[in-house]
């Protein structure tokens, strides 16, 4: 009779570690998958922020196209994003007449800013542009 539950038990143990061997690819999957969302998540965020906050600049009067560039890479670094790239349009402000608008892009590439390999993201970038109206 011990033999039996000896038996019963090894039996219960050989099932868990089969259970365990098919599940656990599929939850570290998902567990990568969750943190490199939220890395992407962070770093569209980030360059929205940059984008709004190059726009500010943009608005201020007598600024150079330099200065709103200089403020985008300044909070791209602040949040640590990698190859990101401020463009503004036009790029001589100077010429931009009140009631005309400044078009600021802020862009990454999502490989420089993965946490893990690249399985997700691959080749791929994410934007974001801010378009502002001269005020004056």
């Amino acid at each position: 009779m011990r033999k039996h539950h000896t038996h019963t038990t090894n039996r219960r143990r050989g099932v868990a570690a089969v259970e365990f061997a098919v599940c656990l690819p599929v939850l570290v999957l998902v567990v990568f998958a969750s943190v490199e969302a939220c890395t992407m998540i962070f770093l569209r965020e980030s360059l929205t922020v940059a984008a709004y906050e190059s726009g500010r600049v943009a608005l201020e009067k007598e600024v150079a196209a330099a200065d709103v560039i200089a403020r985008g890479d300044a909070l791209l670094t602040e949040r640590s994003v990698s190859g990101g790239v401020v463009q503004v349009s036009p790029s001589d402000l100077t010429t931009v007449a009140a009631g005309e608008t400044i078009q600021i892009t802020v862009s990454a590439p999502c490989e420089a800013n993965a946490v893990s390999p690249v399985w997700f993201y691959g080749g791929k970038s994410l934007t974001s542009t801010v378009t502002v109206i001269r005020e004056y």
